[in-house]
């Protein structure tokens, strides 16, 4: 398979960061530079600073995510953000139903492909 994280199209990246974001979150307090390492590590390609930090601040003000600064290593100090159990909540719901949407689309274009339903 080949690589084309850098030839996704920015609206389906703008579409799925919110629950991409809570997703990098989940096992554990991360700061934003190591989100957007964790997605690009991921195939999600280079996401900007000036795109995922507005978006933690709205799941802040949300009551998704909650913030610590912690002191860095040598350096300056971090904005680390975890998510709260509503931000859990929300992730779970997020991706049952980003799934069956996935899912409904695949089946729209590929019809001859069999559904999750048929399979078992």
């Amino acid at each position: 398979m080949t690589d084309t994280s850098s030839d996704w199209p920015s609206d389906w990246l703008r579409a799925t960061l919110g629950f991409l974001a809570l997703r990098a979150l989940a096992a554990g307090p991360s700061y934003g530079y190591a989100i957007i390492g964790d997605l690009e590590t991921h195939g999600f390609g280079t996401i900007k600073g000036g795109t995922l930090y507005p978006l933690l601040t709205r799941y802040e003000t949300a009551g998704l995510v909650v913030t610590e600064w912690r002191a860095g290593d040598g350096g300056p100090g971090r904005k680390y953000f975890a998510l709260t159990d509503h931000g859990r909540e929300e992730l779970a719901r997020l991706s049952e139903h980003w799934q069956s949407f996935a899912d409904t689309s695949i089946r729209y274009l590929d019809p001859e492909r069999p559904s999750k339903e048929t399979q078992t």
